[in-house]
Protein backbone atom coordinates (compact mmCIF):
# COMPACT_ATOMS: atom_id res chain seq x y z
CA UNK A 1 0.00 0.00 0.00
CA UNK A 2 0.99 3.32 -0.81
CA UNK A 3 1.96 5.47 1.64
CA UNK A 4 0.76 9.00 1.10
CA UNK A 5 0.37 11.87 3.65
CA UNK A 6 -3.41 12.26 4.64
CA UNK A 7 -3.81 15.47 2.95
CA UNK A 8 -3.07 13.65 -0.38
CA UNK A 9 -5.59 11.22 -0.24
CA UNK A 10 -8.26 14.24 0.17
CA UNK A 11 -11.57 11.23 -0.69
CA UNK A 12 -10.14 8.95 1.73
CA UNK A 13 -11.66 10.60 5.07
CA UNK A 14 -14.59 10.47 3.20
CA UNK A 15 -15.20 6.97 2.37
CA UNK A 16 -13.84 6.05 5.80
CA UNK A 17 -16.55 7.77 7.36
CA UNK A 18 -19.32 6.21 5.45
CA UNK A 19 -19.40 2.18 5.03
CA UNK A 20 -21.96 1.85 7.45
CA UNK A 21 -25.16 2.70 5.21
CA UNK A 22 -23.34 3.21 1.94
CA UNK A 23 -24.85 -0.17 0.23
CA UNK A 24 -28.06 0.96 1.55
CA UNK A 25 -27.69 4.80 -0.38
CA UNK A 26 -26.63 3.64 -3.22
CA UNK A 27 -29.63 1.18 -4.17
CA UNK A 28 -32.08 4.31 -2.99
CA UNK A 29 -30.46 7.16 -4.84
CA UNK A 30 -30.20 4.41 -8.00
CA UNK A 31 -33.40 2.59 -8.08
CA UNK A 32 -31.62 -0.31 -7.31
CA UNK A 33 -30.05 -0.36 -11.06
CA UNK A 34 -26.91 -0.29 -9.20
CA UNK A 35 -26.47 -3.62 -8.89
CA UNK A 36 -27.93 -4.72 -12.27
CA UNK A 37 -25.31 -2.06 -13.78
CA UNK A 38 -22.31 -4.26 -11.79
CA UNK A 39 -23.32 -7.29 -12.94
CA UNK A 40 -23.21 -6.29 -16.76
CA UNK A 41 -19.74 -4.97 -16.18
CA UNK A 42 -18.89 -8.21 -14.51
CA UNK A 43 -20.42 -10.00 -17.43
CA UNK A 44 -18.22 -8.26 -19.34
CA UNK A 45 -14.76 -8.55 -17.80
CA UNK A 46 -15.42 -12.41 -17.46
CA UNK A 47 -15.75 -13.00 -21.15
CA UNK A 48 -12.65 -14.62 -23.03
CA UNK A 49 -11.88 -16.60 -19.69
CA UNK A 50 -9.72 -14.05 -17.93
CA UNK A 51 -7.11 -15.58 -15.34
CA UNK A 52 -7.14 -12.56 -13.09
CA UNK A 53 -9.48 -9.28 -13.46
CA UNK A 54 -9.08 -6.83 -10.78
CA UNK A 55 -11.74 -4.87 -9.14
CA UNK A 56 -10.37 -1.50 -8.55
CA UNK A 57 -12.18 0.98 -5.44
CA UNK A 58 -14.12 -2.06 -4.51
CA UNK A 59 -15.50 -0.35 -1.85
CA UNK A 60 -17.79 -2.74 -0.01
CA UNK A 61 -16.87 -5.28 -2.93
CA UNK A 62 -20.33 -4.90 -5.14
CA UNK A 63 -18.84 -5.73 -8.16
CA UNK A 64 -16.24 -8.02 -6.47
CA UNK A 65 -19.30 -10.66 -5.58
CA UNK A 66 -20.47 -10.58 -8.89
CA UNK A 67 -17.33 -11.36 -10.14
CA UNK A 68 -16.59 -14.27 -8.12
CA UNK A 69 -20.76 -15.41 -8.30
CA UNK A 70 -20.06 -15.85 -12.17
CA UNK A 71 -16.30 -16.26 -13.17
CA UNK A 72 -15.10 -19.80 -13.95
CA UNK A 73 -12.87 -22.13 -11.38
CA UNK A 74 -9.59 -20.87 -12.45
CA UNK A 75 -10.29 -16.95 -12.65
CA UNK A 76 -8.82 -14.89 -9.99
CA UNK A 77 -10.23 -11.75 -8.98
CA UNK A 78 -8.39 -8.92 -6.60
CA UNK A 79 -10.62 -6.50 -4.76
CA UNK A 80 -8.35 -3.54 -4.27
CA UNK A 81 -9.54 0.11 -1.87
CA UNK A 82 -7.42 2.11 0.41
CA UNK A 83 -10.15 2.34 2.91
CA UNK A 84 -9.86 0.16 5.34
CA UNK A 85 -13.23 0.45 6.97
CA UNK A 86 -14.45 -0.22 3.18
CA UNK A 87 -12.77 -3.37 2.80
CA UNK A 88 -13.57 -4.98 6.17
CA UNK A 89 -17.18 -4.60 4.88
CA UNK A 90 -16.63 -6.05 1.51
CA UNK A 91 -14.74 -8.95 3.64
CA UNK A 92 -17.70 -9.79 5.68
CA UNK A 93 -20.07 -9.81 2.47
CA UNK A 94 -17.93 -11.88 0.79
CA UNK A 95 -17.81 -14.21 4.00
CA UNK A 96 -21.66 -13.70 4.13
CA UNK A 97 -22.30 -14.80 0.56
CA UNK A 98 -19.92 -17.90 0.68
CA UNK A 99 -17.99 -16.58 -1.94
CA UNK A 100 -14.33 -17.67 -3.08
CA UNK A 101 -11.87 -16.95 -5.31
CA UNK A 102 -11.40 -13.19 -3.99
CA UNK A 103 -8.60 -11.88 -2.24
CA UNK A 104 -8.97 -8.18 -1.08
CA UNK A 105 -6.27 -6.12 -1.09
CA UNK A 106 -5.44 -2.68 0.95
CA UNK A 107 -3.76 -0.65 -1.68
CA UNK A 108 -3.55 2.19 -3.75
CA UNK A 109 -4.48 2.81 -7.04
CA UNK A 110 -1.18 5.08 -8.00
CA UNK A 111 1.04 2.22 -7.18
CA UNK A 112 -1.05 -0.90 -7.99
CA UNK A 113 0.95 -3.88 -6.59
CA UNK A 114 0.63 -5.80 -9.58
CA UNK A 115 3.64 -6.60 -12.93
CA UNK A 116 3.40 -4.70 -16.03
CA UNK A 117 1.05 -6.27 -18.56
CA UNK A 118 0.08 -9.11 -15.75
CA UNK A 119 -4.26 -8.27 -15.64
CA UNK A 120 -6.42 -9.42 -18.27
CA UNK A 121 -9.09 -7.15 -17.43
CA UNK A 122 -10.02 -4.55 -14.51
CA UNK A 123 -13.20 -2.93 -13.82
CA UNK A 124 -14.20 -0.14 -11.34
CA UNK A 125 -17.52 0.75 -10.26
CA UNK A 126 -18.71 4.24 -9.60
CA UNK A 127 -15.06 5.20 -8.53
CA UNK A 128 -13.65 6.54 -11.88
CA UNK A 129 -15.01 9.67 -11.08
CA UNK A 130 -13.16 9.83 -7.91
CA UNK A 131 -10.24 9.14 -9.68
CA UNK A 132 -10.22 11.51 -11.95
CA UNK A 133 -12.47 14.42 -11.60
CA UNK A 134 -10.15 17.60 -10.61
CA UNK A 135 -8.07 14.80 -9.25
CA UNK A 136 -4.43 16.17 -9.32
CA UNK A 137 -3.38 12.38 -9.73
CA UNK A 138 -5.42 11.50 -12.35
CA UNK A 139 -2.84 10.82 -14.95
CA UNK A 140 -0.91 8.94 -12.77
CA UNK A 141 -3.94 6.47 -11.70
CA UNK A 142 -5.04 6.03 -15.43
CA UNK A 143 -0.61 5.32 -16.66
CA UNK A 144 -1.15 2.32 -13.76
CA UNK A 145 -4.07 1.14 -14.84
CA UNK A 146 -2.56 1.05 -18.37
CA UNK A 147 0.53 -0.35 -17.31
CA UNK A 148 -0.89 -3.62 -15.59
CA UNK A 149 -3.21 -4.45 -17.93
CA UNK A 150 -2.07 -7.13 -20.83
CA UNK A 151 -2.15 -6.32 -24.49
CA UNK A 152 -6.04 -6.63 -25.40
CA UNK A 153 -7.18 -6.60 -21.73
CA UNK A 154 -10.01 -4.41 -20.78
CA UNK A 155 -10.60 -1.38 -18.77
CA UNK A 156 -14.47 -1.79 -17.98
CA UNK A 157 -16.07 1.64 -16.36
CA UNK A 158 -19.42 2.15 -14.85
CA UNK A 159 -20.41 5.48 -13.72
CA UNK A 160 -22.31 8.46 -13.67
CA UNK A 161 -22.80 10.14 -16.69
CA UNK A 162 -24.16 13.12 -19.05
CA UNK A 163 -27.28 12.71 -20.43
CA UNK A 164 -26.66 13.78 -24.46
CA UNK A 165 -30.16 15.60 -24.43
CA UNK A 166 -30.19 18.77 -22.68
CA UNK A 167 -33.67 18.65 -21.45
CA UNK A 168 -32.89 15.32 -19.52
CA UNK A 169 -29.39 16.47 -18.55
CA UNK A 170 -31.26 19.48 -16.76
CA UNK A 171 -33.67 17.38 -15.07
CA UNK A 172 -30.73 15.14 -14.47
CA UNK A 173 -28.83 17.73 -12.45
CA UNK A 174 -31.90 18.96 -10.52
CA UNK A 175 -32.45 15.11 -9.30
CA UNK A 176 -28.59 15.12 -8.06
CA UNK A 177 -28.84 18.43 -6.72
CA UNK A 178 -32.11 18.38 -4.40
CA UNK A 179 -32.36 14.57 -3.75
CA UNK A 180 -28.92 13.40 -3.84
CA UNK A 181 -27.51 16.34 -1.95
CA UNK A 182 -30.53 16.84 0.19
CA UNK A 183 -31.92 13.67 0.91
CA UNK A 184 -28.99 11.61 0.38
CA UNK A 185 -26.81 13.75 3.28
CA UNK A 186 -30.21 13.50 5.45
CA UNK A 187 -30.60 10.28 5.91
CA UNK A 188 -26.87 8.96 5.41
CA UNK A 189 -26.02 11.58 8.07
CA UNK A 190 -22.76 12.12 6.23
CA UNK A 191 -23.49 15.46 3.84
CA UNK A 192 -20.01 16.64 2.87
CA UNK A 193 -20.17 13.07 1.44
CA UNK A 194 -23.42 13.39 -0.32
CA UNK A 195 -22.35 17.06 -1.71
CA UNK A 196 -19.37 15.57 -3.09
CA UNK A 197 -21.14 13.27 -4.69
CA UNK A 198 -23.92 15.46 -6.14
CA UNK A 199 -21.44 18.13 -7.37
CA UNK A 200 -19.11 15.90 -8.61
CA UNK A 201 -21.68 13.81 -11.08
CA UNK A 202 -23.47 17.11 -12.10
CA UNK A 203 -19.76 18.57 -13.58
CA UNK A 204 -18.30 15.14 -14.55
CA UNK A 205 -17.16 14.50 -18.10
CA UNK A 206 -18.79 14.53 -21.45
CA UNK A 207 -18.54 11.30 -22.83
CA UNK A 208 -16.42 12.71 -25.60
CA UNK A 209 -14.47 14.06 -23.07
CA UNK A 210 -13.99 10.50 -21.05
CA UNK A 211 -13.19 9.22 -24.64
CA UNK A 212 -10.14 11.14 -24.96
CA UNK A 213 -8.78 11.34 -21.79
CA UNK A 214 -8.67 7.29 -22.25
CA UNK A 215 -7.08 7.37 -25.80
CA UNK A 216 -4.60 9.98 -24.07
CA UNK A 217 -3.43 7.21 -21.71
CA UNK A 218 -2.83 5.15 -24.36
CA UNK A 219 -6.68 2.68 -24.95
CA UNK A 220 -6.84 2.04 -28.61
CA UNK A 221 -10.28 0.95 -28.66
CA UNK A 222 -13.40 2.78 -26.78
CA UNK A 223 -16.87 1.80 -26.32
CA UNK A 224 -19.34 4.34 -24.46
CA UNK A 225 -22.75 3.00 -23.77
CA UNK A 226 -25.05 5.48 -21.85
CA UNK A 227 -27.66 3.57 -19.38
CA UNK A 228 -30.78 4.88 -17.83
CA UNK A 229 -30.95 8.06 -20.48
CA UNK A 230 -27.46 8.59 -20.48
CA UNK A 231 -27.52 9.30 -16.60
CA UNK A 232 -25.09 6.52 -16.16
CA UNK A 233 -23.00 4.75 -18.65
CA UNK A 234 -20.77 1.60 -19.14
CA UNK A 235 -17.60 2.33 -20.75
CA UNK A 236 -15.16 -0.16 -22.12
CA UNK A 237 -11.73 0.49 -23.06
CA UNK A 238 -9.05 -1.58 -24.43
CA UNK A 239 -5.35 -1.68 -24.49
Amino acid sequence: MNQQEPASRPLQKMFNEVPRRYDLMNRLLTFRLDEHWRKKAARICLRDHPAHVVDLCTGTGDLACHLARNKEAATKVTALDFSEPMLEEARRKIARKKLSGVEVVSGDVSELPFQDQSIDAICIGFGFRNLTWKNHKRERYLSEIHRVLKQGGKFVIVETGQPENWIIRKFYHLYLYLFVNFIGARLSGNKKAYQYLATSAIHFYSPEEIKVLLKDTGFKIIIYNPLFLGAAALTIAYK
